[in-house]
C-alpha cells in the first residue's frame, strides 16, 4: 500500500503566517508579504506553491533577483533545524517525476513544472508561461519582470506572491503601498515585535552587532530595515543615497511630462552580456528632467537604434544630436564587422558624442552629486533607473569593516554609469544658458514647420 502524502508536507504556518495562508485558501491571487528577516518567507512560499501546483497542474516559478543567487538561496538551501534541503521538505520526492539539478527545475507526476529562476533573464525563459510566480527579495529584482508577467497572470488567472524585507524606498515600497489599496490583494508588514521570532535580548544583541559592524547611524538604519521592515533605511554603501532621499523629499521623483517643444538627449552605458542603459532627458531652465529610461541585455546596436526610433515615433521625441552622450568605449571595434560601435550607430542614424578616454569614476560621481539638485525623474517611465540609482553602492567587507574603493559593478551600476558619464560630459557640449535661450527658437521652428512622422534628430 502506497504512503499517503498530505500537503503541506510536515509543515504548518506559524501563528503570524496564518492570515496569509487563509487568504490563499480563500482564493486571493495577489500577495505582498513584507516580513522581517528570518520570518520564514521562502518556506511559506515553497509550501504554498506545493499546495497550489497540486490543485492546478501548470508551470510555476520561484524567482530571485539573479539566477546564481536563486541556486544558493533556494535550490541548494538547507533547513538548519532539520539538515534537509528546503525544496525536499516542501516537494516530497514521491510526488516528483524528474528533478533537473542543472536547470533548477522539478517535474511532478501530476504534470506541474516548478522552476527556480532569476529576474535578470525573465524574458528569455522558455516553456509554458507560469500560472504562479513567487518574487523573492523583490526590492533587489528587476521591476520590469512584474510588468512583463502581470498580463500573463491576469490572462490565465494566475497568482503572484511578493516576499521580501525592505531595501530602501524603491519599487518594493511602491508595491506595498499599491497592495494596501488595491482590491484583490493581501498585504502585510510584520516586524520582529509582531512575530515573536526573537526575544528582546536577541534583538538587542543583533542591534549592537550591527552598530559595531557599520557604525551607529548605519547600524541603526539597517536594524530598523531588517527587523522592523523600515523602508526609510539607507542602502549600505549607497553612493547617491543622500541625493536620492533629498530628491524624494523635495518631490523631484514624480510625474514628469515630456515637453514636445524641447529637444531630447540621451545618456548611455554600453554593454552586451551586461545591460545597456539609456536615460532620456530634457533641459528646461535649471532643471534636468529625466523623462524616460530603458535597459536591456544581449541585444545588438541595431536593436537600441530601433528603440530610439520607436520612441521618436510613438512619443514624438525630437533628439538633439549635441546631447547624444556616450562613454569612451563607443570607440571599441566590433569583432564581427571590424567597425567601431560609434561608426555602426552613426550608420544607423544615431549621432554620437563621446569622450576620448574614460574619466576617473569618482570625478564623474562628484560631478553628478554637484548637479543632483537639478534632477527631476518621471516616477513611472524611469522606475528601474530610479531603483538602480538608489541601490548603486560600494561593497562592504565585514571582515575589514571597510568599503571598497570602487563602486560595485552589479546590475544596478549600468544606470548610474550612464548618468554619471552623461552628466560629466553635458557641460562640455551643451550649456544651460544655450538651452534656455534656444527654447523659444526651437518652439518657433516646430510651430512653423511640422515635424516629420518619425523625427530623428534636430
Amino acid at each position: 500500500m502506497s504512503n499517503v502524502i498530505t500537503l503541506p508536507n510536515n509543515w504548518a504556518p506559524r501563528h503570524y503566517q496564518e492570515a496569509a495562508w487563509r487568504a490563499m485558501e480563500e482564493g486571493v491571487r495577489r500577495f505582498c508579504l513584507v516580513w522581517h528577516r528570518r520570518a520564514g518567507k521562502d518556506d511559506f512560499a515553497l509550501h504554498a506553491s506545493a499546495v497550489m501546483m497540486h490543485q492546478r497542474p501548470a508551470t510555476y516559478w520561484h524567482m530571485l533577483p539573479k539566477s546564481e543567487q536563486a541556486r544558493k538561496a533556494v535550490w541548494d538551501a538547507v533547513n538548519p533545524h532539520t539538515g534537509i534541503r528546503r525544496i525536499d521538505e516542501a516537494f516530497p520526492r514521491e510526488l516528483r517525476e524528474a528533478t533537473r539539478e542543472n536547470e533548477m527545475s522539478i517535474r511532478f507526476k501530476n504534470g506541474s513544472m516548478w522552476h527556480v529562476v532569476g529576474s535578470d533573464n525573465y524574458d528569455n525563459l522558455v516553456g509554458s508561461p507560469p500560472a504562479g510566480v513567487v518574487f523573492s527579495e523583490w526590492p533587489l529584482a528587476n521591476p520590469s519582470a512584474w510588468g512583463y508577467l502581470r498580463p500573463i497572470l491576469a490572462e490565465n488567472d494566475g497568482w503572484a506572491m511578493f516576499i521580501y524585507t525592505p531595501r530602501g524606498p524603491n519599487h518594493g515600497l511602491r508595491t506595498y503601498q499599491n497592495a494596501l489599496t488595491s482590491p484583490g490583494w493581501f498585504a502585510q508588514a510584520l516586524t520582529a515585535d509582531d512575530t515573536g521570532v526573537f526575544t528582546k535580548h536577541q534583538l538587542e544583541l543583533e542591534h549592537q552587532e550591527m552598530v559595531n559592524d557599520y557604525g551607529q547611524e548605519m547600524g541603526d538604519a539597517l536594524f530598523q530595515q531588517e527587523y522592523y521592515v523600515s523602508f526609510d533605511a539607507a542602502v549600505l554603501g549607497a553612493i547617491f543615497g543622500k541625493e536620492m532621499s533629498r530628491a524624494r523629499e523635495e518631490g523631484r521623483i514624480t510625474h514628469v511630462s515630456h515637453d514636445p517643444y524641447l529637444p531630447v538627449g540621451t545618456m548611455w552605458d554600453l554593454g552586451y552580456s551586461d545591460d545597456t542603459a539609456i536615460w532620456f532627458f530634457q533641459i528646461a531652465g535649471d532643471q534636468i528632467r529625466f523623462i524616460d529610461f530603458f535597459s536591456a541585455s544581449n541585444e545588438s546596436l541595431e536593436f537600441y537604434a530601433g528603440v530610439l526610433k520607436d520612441k521618436a515615433e510613438r512619443h514624438k521625441y525630437h533628439y538633439d544630436r549635441t546631447m547624444m552622450l556616450f562613454p569612451h568605449d563607443i570607440n571599441v571595434h566590433e569583432l564581427s564587422s571590424g567597425k567601431t560601435r560609434k561608426r555602426i550607430l552613426q550608420e544607423l542614424g544615431v549621432p554620437v558624442r563621446a569622450l576620448d578616454k574614460g574619466p576617473d569614476v569618482w570625478d564623474t560621481i562628484a560631478a553628478t552629486r554637484r548637479e543632483f539638485h537639478r534632477f527631476w525623474f518621471d516616477v513611472d517611465r524611469c522606475e528601474k533607473g530610479i531603483t538602480d540609482l538608489t541601490l548603486y553602492k560600494r561593497k562592504y567587507d565585514p571582515k575589514t569593516r571597510t568599503f571598497s574603493s570602487k563602486p560595485d559593478h552589479g546590475e544596478e551600476s549600468h544606470a548610474a554609469d550612464a548618468l554619471r558619464t552623461g552628466i560629466f560630459m553635458l557641460p562640455r557640449h551643451m550649456s544651460t544658458k544655450r538651452l534656455v535661450s534656444g527654447r523659444d527658437k526651437y518652439r518657433k521652428a516646430l510651430e512653423e514647420t511640422p515635424a516629420p512622422p518619425t523625427p530623428w534628430c534636430a
